[in-house]
């Protein structure tokens, strides 16, 4: 029976299916055809489907492509009731029904399909583990890029041909994460740059598209719905639902003990946009169960860094703020038989999981001696911890695991340790402190997180993270692990930027050459600029390892749109315009911005008269068919003055040096010249303290591989210092309205800044990108380079 496209449409309206999803199924005949025989014949009337089994149907008539399938309802009615869950379920399924046609039974579709088998996550790691062991050689050979021949081999598995999609990727990324370590320079590849689109006709050019959001594809486009979060104990979502009415709420979970860097921006931007993005709440959570490394500068940093990067906390919370219940639970831990006082030294610990001296595995793993001590000593023991009645290191509560689980994150985990220290927010209270592993999932519970996002060097935690919440029978957040952000050619580690600072290879953790947060501020690289550079990399399971250059590139273009234009001359030359009066002046009217769009920034008024400057290159004492600009025989013109100027004669001091150059402005002819320079008038100049010229820190991409440590891989010529450059005076207006927080059309990281000195920015002509230092004062001027007007630049 042959049906119109429009009964198609009202039906496939009827049961549910998207309007876009409806246009894109009726295009094809076929399947179009068999999915209104499946919703008319083989389903409920006018019920409507969720998204899930509306997809499962709609494949189930892909397999049918318009043809005649005796029993077909078998399988129809097996989605329907949820015994068919996953596409190639379907496709053995209808295989099964075609091959038996009249013969078939539920019974028979059920093995089929592989209805009732479940594996486990632990199944799915097990079978892959053995299949990396097996080509172990290989693996290590080819490292990361084994990942995808790995990802096909495992769903190749007969023993997981009915393991659930989603388990594959993430159980290969952390076996690969514990096999070989984290990603390094062997696992780069580099790409072919992608030859530019033609530019499109500006007539015809149709308003700029929002930008691709990387909160609604890739890694957390694919994350599981508030609510959906998999629990051992169901009944424990109620309690969560009534407090989240569904929302999603994530957190940034930062340590207080140092400044944050150019990695944390992704997990700022991760965890407050995707809350953001979902319509829920993000807590600022500080994890300061360290108080001997934390200190007041780095929480107010941390908070700074957040606001400035646009995102606002629902609230500001401490894992302080929870232990008295953190310590409740730990006793509640040892009560049901799951945590020991243990006395062994680290040594010992090592020793006792396997471990070898130079870290790697080999011997038997046991249990300590205090691991089977009865609940009451251990309770005992825990309480004379609490009391202080042991000495750093002499006792810690340790989790009581899985020690033949292949998982070091399942060997005892230290829960408490005594630390007698006095603590920023609870004073002397406490003589022992939670550990990160104790914990970050409790607190995660306690505020209710649907969305614990963190790193991919947490991925082996998952299973401790789960096991605990279980264990004590609270409310279970999930935890997802996303590739981190690197930036090559520097170093973010907090032990070795201290180095460089307490070693005065740079001026402080702000200084401009480095990737802390505070320092791309000072540098005055624009908020939104970094988020709009990480949303274009997308978040993955993978580390994004990426090339300063290329982050230079996307600043660049940020501040192209964003930033006003003046004139400045590095290396001031003063010229004489000798034909005209000594009070001539001409008014001269720039845009601060020219072409499309340079409208909202307005223009400002110099005045042109008989002394200028012009920088010290823009002249040369011979002239040459190759240079176009001011030379003997070769006239050159100023920006949007109406004449060009000409030599005429120069003077030079005792030693040679030309110290002022005489022109004739050829106000009687006008002459398009080869070229326009920039030029500063006398009589208005400001005067620059400093220009200070930044360039990369370091000479190569990986500074840790340096044989003599990265310390000799320093750049000396990082910071180029230039004094007595000129800049035109309305730099001063664009300093009393800075910031001028200029939107970029369809962007959704338009952050309105505050006020600051890093927050005047402009290009100088011919130049660079500048923005006012901190170092700055009323009378003395100090700007930093941003980036270059061109990546070129960079390698000269």
């Amino acid at each position: 029976m042959s049906v119109s496209e429009a009964e198609l449409v009202a039906l496939f309206d009827k049961v549910g299916l998207a309007e876009k999803k409806t246009k894109e199924i009726v295009k094809n005949k076929k399947v179009s055809q068999s999915l209104y025989e499946i919703l008319s014949n083989e389903s409920p009337k006018d019920q409507l489907f969720d998204e899930k089994k509306l997809a499962l149907l709609h494949q189930l008539a892909v397999e049918s492509k318009g043809a005649e399938i005796p029993q077909r309802e078998l399988v129809t009615a097996a989605i329907l009731d949820g015994r068919l869950k996953t596409n190639l379920q379907i496709t053995e399924g209808v295989k099964y029904v075609k091959e038996n046609e009249a013969n078939s039974t539920n019974a028979g579709l059920n093995e089929a399909a592989g209805v009732g088998i479940e594996l486990s996550e632990a199944d799915v790691k097990a079978e892959i583990s053995k299949w990396m062991a097996d080509n172990k050689e290989e693996v290590e050979s080819k490292r990361y890029s084994m990942v995808p021949r790995v990802l096909g081999e495992a769903k190749k598995l007969p023993s997981l041909k009915w393991a659930a999609p989603s388990l594959f990727k993430p159980i290969i990324d952390g076996l690969f994460l514990e096999t070989l370590g984290p990603k390094d320079e062997r696992d780069v590849v580099k790409k072919e740059k992608k030859k530019k689109e033609p530019a499109a006709d500006k007539k015809t050019k149709a308003a700029p598209e929002p930008e691709r959001s990387m909160f609604s594809e890739g890694f957390l486009g694919e994350l599981h719905k508030a609510g959906d979060q998999p629990q051992m104990y169901p009944e424990l979502i109620k309690g969560h639902l009534e407090f989240t009415k569904g929302k999603v709420f994530t957190r940034f979970p930062p340590e207080p003990n140092g400044f944050l860097h150019i990695g944390h921006s992704k997990a700022i931007m991760v965890n407050f946009g995707y809350a953001k993005y979902h319509g829920g709440n993000c807590y600022l959570r500080f994890d300061d169960t360290n108080p001997e490394a934390e200190e007041e500068v780095y929480f107010n940093s941390i908070k700074d860094m957040v606001d400035w990067l646009g995102f606002e906390p629902w609230k500001i919370t401490y894992s302080s703020d929870y232990f008295d219940e953190l310590y409740e639970l730990a006793e509640k831990l040892i009560e049901v038989g799951k945590a020991y006082v243990c006395h062994c030294t680290p040594e010992q610990v090592k020793i006792n999981r396997g471990l070898k001296a130079d870290g790697t595995l080999g011997g038997e793993r046991k249990g300590c001696d205090e691991r089977e001590a009865s609940v009451e000593e251990n309770l005992k023991k825990f309480r004379m911890m609490k009391n202080g009645e042991y000495a750093v290191g002499e006792a810690t509560l340790r989790m009581k695991q899985d020690l033949t689980s292949p998982s070091p994150q399942m060997w005892d985990l230290v829960a408490y340790r005594v630390l007698n220290a006095p603590h920023h927010r609870s004073g002397d209270k406490w003589k022992i402190y939670p550990t990160y592993d104790f914990t970050h999932c409790l607190v995660d519970s306690f505020e209710n997180i649907s969305h614990s996002l963190c790193t991919t060097e947490f991925r082996l935690s998952r299973e401790s993270y789960e096991w605990l919440c279980d264990v004590l029978h609270v409310y279970r957040p999930a935890q997802r692990e996303y590739g981190r952000l690197n930036i090559t050619g520097t170093v973010l580690s907090k032990r070795k930027i201290a180095k460089l600072v307490n070693e005065k290879y740079v001026r402080g953790w702000n200084d401009p050459r480095l990737y802390t947060l505070e320092a791309i501020r000072r540098r005055g690289v624009p908020p939104g600029a970094i988020l709009s550079f990480i949303n274009t990399l997308g978040v993955t399971t993978s580390t994004t390892n990426i090339q300063v250059v290329r982050f230079d590139s996307a600043v660049r273009a940020f501040l192209d749109q964003t930033t006003p234009r003046l004139m400045m001359v590095l290396d001031p030359l003063e010229i004489v315009v000798d034909n005209v009066a000594d009070d001539f002046e001409e008014s001269i009217e720039i845009p601060y911005k020219p072409g499309k769009g340079g409208e909202v920034f307005g223009s400002r008024t110099i005045k042109f008269g008989k002394y200028i400057y012009i920088d010290r290159s823009d002249f040369r004492e011979e002239s040459s068919k190759e240079y176009f600009r001011l030379a003997p025989g070769q006239p050159v013109g100023l920006m949007k003055v109406p004449y060009n100027v000409s030599f005429k004669s120069l003077e030079k001091d005792a030693n040679g040096n030309i110290v002022r150059v005489h022109v004739n402005y050829d106000n009687t002819e006008a002459k398009k010249p080869k070229t326009f320079i920039q030029w500063v008038p006398k009589v208005d100049a400001i005067k620059v303290k400093q220009v200070r010229i930044y360039n990369q820190l370091f000479h190569s991409e990986n500074p840790a591989a340096h044989p003599d440590g990265y310390l000799k891989d320093v750049n000396p010529n990082s910071e180029e210092i230039i004094e007595g450059a000129l800049i035109e005076r309305p730099f001063e207006e664009i300093k009393a309205k800075s910031p001028l927080n200029i939107e970029i059309p369809g962007s959704e990281f338009n952050i309105k800044e505050r006020k600051g000195l890093e927050t005047v920015r402009f290009q100088a002509l011919r130049v660079g990108y500048f923005c006012v230092d901190a170092d700055s004062t009323e009378d003395e001027l100090v700007l930093n380079r941003i980036v270059t007007l061109k990546e070129d630049s960079a390698k000269d």
